[in-house]
Order: structure tokens, then sequence, then C-alpha cells
């Protein structure tokens, strides 16, 4: 028996036996047994995928499993990625979360119900890219989905807007599946099979405009998983009312899997398109990037500030992808390797920083209970091994060297750059804009998690949950260690995923092209003659880093300064912790810059005394900014909705006679539709 049908049962059989294990265990032992599964459920997931990135391929059917179609599983090297990713994940989160329930006892995420949802939840995560059918494919999907929101509930009976992010995540998630299922079903009637085999041989017979509304339909819905602008608005809901651990778990690995599908789909069934298609794709995924990093840099709640920074990055990766379609179209299938290659890099490195920030997020959720970043600060000296691993995630973040996701950006502003050579009016138009958006959202995330660890960890501590913070347990600390590990290889080593990557990118539809070659210690382009060797980078900042620390030190002593009185300071005393910057007030620069942007909306209201006009007795200011799009989008169609339910009230008047003659126009419109269809 092979490596990958082998794990791939061992995941199976540890995600099944974890729910009961959830359920029936007492607590002292509950928590420790589903962490222990749920992590086998990761390792045996991604020796698969690792096994199928190395070149092993593998497929099965079980006819009986389901009725009609039965099961179809199969695994080549662009599942093996997402199904390696999701993996490592799992079995670091999950090492985590062994800690991190420690702290619920029997409510929230330690209750019965949310362990014994995670190993199956982690279980989906596995099994999405192994389903080689549509039937398949959408039952996995849509359990993945169902065990994602439950663990969204997990502490709803502790704050009351657990709730409305659930309903919220529900109803889009579900609206996706609509469209995934109408665009699947379209697809396997005009190919003749629901197998991806069958769709994919059946694609060139299918007309253009169904190409194009599979397409679209298809694609909205992966957009939709995947948190991209404007169908992102149950991300920076959900992400931070659920349990820090399934944060990092629907961030870091949910969501990729909406890439996965745009590319399975996009590109490997359909066999590509026509450029309209893909410059739809990049439209909204440069939207994404720079909307969603602009609203992180004015989110003062630290989950939800990573929640939009996962909208940033998701944008980016879709950016890969757009560009790798069009290329395609373009005839240029060696930049369209590099810049799918570019952006499945990207999914990678943001599963390690993005896993790292939100269970260091969680840390400081479980010692201070507090994660609004204006509450917080001083956490350095009493967090400091949760301060150090945050700043490994939000160096990968920023995108700059010596952090992992420097490399990822740096391949796709290659494609981009060089992408300028395909002839045409609309690649001369697209790609500068691309390559601004990238250059737009990376200044932008740097001043982004700048605010957060410098707000958050290293100015004074603001209230009283920040002053008594200790630091995390051991599995917690252990469980983030290994993802910066991650982190570390990734940012150092990035050329041992060469390989892997190339057979993913041929598995996509480009074979042959092998993007991206080297050793592990470097990374070349051959086709673009670009090379790039991530340890003399960080081998030239600690030179350079050390020469300036050495100028700094030898300049004070010649100085020799010293102080001998404290200097005057106008009788205001030493500083407080109310005159540091806070999150709000850092951002306030970049607010006015996107002013008109961002919108935001000030209130100043004014409380005089009683007896007189002219004395104030309080006065209180408000400064939100809403997210525009949900503002101006969605509010309105929920508005219109709730106008038509109340408006549907009065057809239910509480009459028998009513009803009846609801039944009986009912039944005749029916047989009148029957009689003229026949």
């Amino acid at each position: 028996m092979s490596l990958i049908p082998a794990a791939l049962a061992t995941a199976t059989a540890l995600g099944v036996a974890g729910a009961p294990a959830g359920l029936v265990l007492p607590q002292r032992v509950r928590g420790a047994v589903v962490g222990v599964l749920t992590a086998g459920v990761g390792v045996a997931g991604g020796a698969s995928g690792v096994a199928a990135l190395g070149g092993s391929r593998w497929s099965a059917q079980v006819p009986g499993l389901l009725p009609l179609a039965g099961v179809h599983l199969a695994v080549d090297a662009l599942s093996g990625l997402f199904m390696a990713v999701a993996g490592v994940v799992v079995a670091a989160v999950a090492l985590y979360g062994v800690g991190y329930v420690a702290g619920h006892g029997s409510h929230g995420f330690g209750s019965r119900g949310a362990q014994a949802v995670l190993p199956l939840f982690a279980l989906t995560l596995i099994l999405v890219p192994v389903a080689s059918s549509v039937s398949t494919f959408l039952l996995l999907w849509e359990l993945m989905a169902l065990t994602s929101l439950l663990l969204v509930l997990a502490e709803q009976r502790a704050r009351p807007s657990v709730r409305e992010a659930g309903v919220w995540y529900a109803v889009m998630t579900h609206l996706g599946l609509v469209l995934l299922l109408v665009g699947l079903m379209v697809y396997a009637a005009q190919a003749e099979g629901e197998t991806f085999a069958a769709l994919r041989a059946g694609a060139a017979g299918i007309s253009p405009s169904v190409r194009g509304l599979v397409f679209v339909l298809t694609a909205v819905a992966f957009m939709s998983k995947a948190g991209l602008v404007p169908l992102h608005a149950w991300l920076p809901r959900a992400h931070p009312e659920a349990p820090s651990a399934v944060s990092a778990l629907m961030s870091a690995a949910m969501v990729n899997l909406g890439i996965y599908g745009l590319v399975r789909v996009g590109l490997d069934l359909l066999g590509g398109g026509p450029a309209w298609w893909w410059l739809l794709v990049m439209a909204l995924g440069g939207l994404s990037a720079v909307y969603g990093i602009l609203q992180a840099a004015m989110a003062s709640d630290l989950k939800r500030l990573l929640a939009y920074s996962t909208s940033e990055n998701m944008g980016l990766a879709v950016l890969g992808v757009g560009a790798a379609g069009l290329f395609a179209h373009a005839g240029n299938e060696a930049l369209a390797g590099l810049a799918l290659a570019a952006g499945l890099l990207h999914v990678v490195n943001h599963a390690a920083f993005k896993a790292l920030l939100f269970t260091a997020a969680g840390s400081v959720l479980r010692a201070t209970g507090e994660r609004n970043l204006d509450l917080l600060g001083g956490l350095r000296a009493r967090m400091p091994v949760t301060a150090g691993l945050f700043a490994v995630g939000a160096l990968g973040a920023v995108a700059l060297p010596p952090g992992n996701g420097f490399i990822s950006e740096w391949l796709l502003l290659q494609s981009m750059i060089h992408g300028l050579a395909v002839p045409g009016v609309t690649t001369a138009i697209v790609l500068p804009l691309a390559v601004a958006v990238i250059a737009l959202s990376a200044g932008l995330a740097a001043a982004v998690f700048v605010k957060a660890l410098g707000v958050g960890f290293f100015a004074r501590p603001r209230g009283d949950q920040a002053t008594g913070a200790k630091e995390s347990p051991v599995l917690m600390l252990a469980g983030m260690g290994l993802l910066a590990v991650l982190c570390a290889a990734l940012a150092l080593v990035p050329g041992l995923l060469g390989d892997g990557l190339d057979r993913a990118v041929a598995a996509a539809g480009y074979a042959g092209t092998q993007p991206i070659t080297g050793g592990g210690l470097r990374v070349r382009l051959d086709e673009v003659s670009a090379t790039l060797s991530p340890l003399w980078v960080l081998a030239a900042l600690v030179v350079a880093l050390g020469a300036a620390m050495t100028t700094v030190s030898w300049a004070g002593r010649r100085r020799q300064r010293r102080e001998q009185a404290r200097l005057w300071d106008c009788g205001g005393g030493a500083p407080t912790p109310r005159m540091a910057y806070t999150a709000t007030s850092f951002a306030e620069p970049l607010q006015r810059v996107f002013d008109d942007v961002l919108a935001p909306e000030q209130d100043v209201d004014v409380t005089p005394v009683r007896e007189s006009a002219y004395l104030v007795e309080r006065v209180q200011f408000r400064n939100r900014v809403p997210d525009r799009i949900e503002h101006r989008l969605y509010r309105p169609v929920l508005e219109l909705l709730a106008a038509a339910g109340q408006s549907a009230r009065r057809l239910a008047g509480g009459s028998v006679h009513t009803y009846l003659g609801y039944g009986f126009f009912g039944l005749v419109t029916l047989l009148v539709a029957l009689v003229v269809g026949w």
C-alpha cells in the first residue's frame, strides 16, 4: 500500500475517532485526547500532501458510498500542495489548542460540542482537495462549511456578537454554495459527466457563453470563500468572534481552498479562457489587496486587523492566478507558470505567518481577556515569548526581508514586471496597475504591523488587563514555535519548495514550464534571468545593522554626556500611558490620506453645565471607520429584505379560509403550468 492512501486512511480514522472522543471523554482529558487526534489528522494529511508534491499520484473510486454517483478521489501535486499546507497548520494549531482549551474549561472552545467538531473540521480541510468529482467535492465542501460554522458559534453564550457573526458567515457561505452548485451542475450537464476527468475532457466542446457562465459562477463562489472584496463581509466578523485556534485554521487553511478551487476549475478543468475572465479576477484581487489592508490599518481590534489582512493576502494570491490566466491567453506559458507559482507560494507563506499571528493574538486574549489594541500595551515585558513570536509573524506579513512573505511577493513582482514584454494594450495598462497595487499593499502592511506590534507590545500598558498579563502555557508556545520555525524555513530556504511548486504548476495545466529552479539556498528564475538568495540578503542586513549599531555606540562614547539631573518638565510630571500613541491615533494620518475611500464617521457630543450654556461639563468624541462596502452594498439589501419580510406578514392573517385560498390558487397555477408544458 503506497503512502498516500495509507496516510489518508489514517487521517480519516483519526478524524472520525475524534468526534466521539470529544463528546464522551471527561473534561480533564478531553482537550488533550482531541488535540492529539487532531494533530494526527494534520500529520497524516500533510504526509500525503508531501508525497504528492514529491511526484506521487493516486486515485480511487468507492461506488456505493454516495447514491448514484459514488465517491471519486484523486491526489496530484496541486491538491498535494494544499493538503500539505493544511496538514502542517492543523498539526501546529492542534498542539496549541491543547494548552488553549485548558483556560476555557467546559465552555466555549472546551465544550463537548466544539471538541467533537474540531477533528472533523480538520479532516475536511485535508479531504476537500482530494475530491475528484462534482458530488464528492460539493459534499466535502458543505461539511467543511457546516463544521466551521459550528466552531465559529462555540462561544455564543458568552458574547451576543458571536451569533450575529455566525449568521453572516452562514448566509455568505451558503450563497457561495448555491453558486458553486449551479455552476458545476451546468458544467457537468454540458460535459455529460461529473468526474473531473470527464469535465476536463468535455471542456473543449462547450460553447464559450456556457464556459463563461460556469467560470463566473464558480469563481465568485470560490473568491467568496477566500474572503475577497466585495464578498468578504463574513470574514472580519467570523474570525474575531471564533476561538483563536479556530480563527487560525480558518484563516491559514480554509480560505486557501478558495484559491484551490479557482485554480482547479478555471485553469485545470476549464483549461483557461478569454482575457476578460482573468481581468475580472485580477480586478477583484487588486481591490481586495488594497481595501483589505486599508481596513486593517484602521482596525483597533487585533483579530479584526488580522482578518482584514487575510483579505489582502488572498487578494495578492488571486492577483497571481489572474495574471497566470492572462499570460496563458497571450501565449506566454513560461510567465504564466511563474505568476501561478508566485500565487501558490504566497498561499503557503500566508498560511505560515497568519497561523502564527492568530495563535499569538489568542495568547494575548487568553492572558488579558482583551483584543482592543487601545487597551493593551506593555506585553513585551510581561509576555516576551509571545511578543517575539508575534514579531516573527509580523515580519512575514510586511513582505520585507528576511520575512517569509518577501520571497513570494518578489516572485509576483517579477512576473508582473517581465509581463510588460507581452504584447497588447491590455497588459500595458493592467500590469503597471498590478505592480502599484503590490507596492501599495506592502507599504500599508508595514504600517499595520508596526502599529500592532508597537502599540500592543512595546508601548506602555493602558489597562489593568495588560498590566497583569502573564505568559501562556508551554503547549501554546510550542505550537506557535513550530509555526515560527516554518516561517523561518520558508524565508531562508524557499528553494526547497521549488520542485514541488513546479509540479503543482504543471498539474494546473502548465506542464514543462518549471518556473522555479535552484537549490534550497537560492531561487532562480530561468525564464526571466533573475536569482535571489535570501541567506545572502539576511547576511547583508545583519552586517548593515551591526555597522549602524557600532557607529551609534562609538559616537555615544565620544560625547560621554551624562544627565546629572532630570530635565525641567514645565511642572507636567513624567509621561503617562494616556500620552502614548494608541492604535486609533497611529492610524489617524492614514485615515486622512484615504479619507474619500474610507468615509470615516465622526461625531462630537458636547454636554454643557446645567446652569450655564457657556461652561462645558463633558465632551464626547466618537470616531468610527465602517466597512464602506458593507455599508453601501449589504445594508440596502438587508433593509429591503427586512421590509419584504414585514410586508409578507400581512399574508399570514390567521384565517383558515385565506390559507385554503392560497392552496387552491397554488394548485391551479401548478396544473396550468403542467398543461402548458405538456
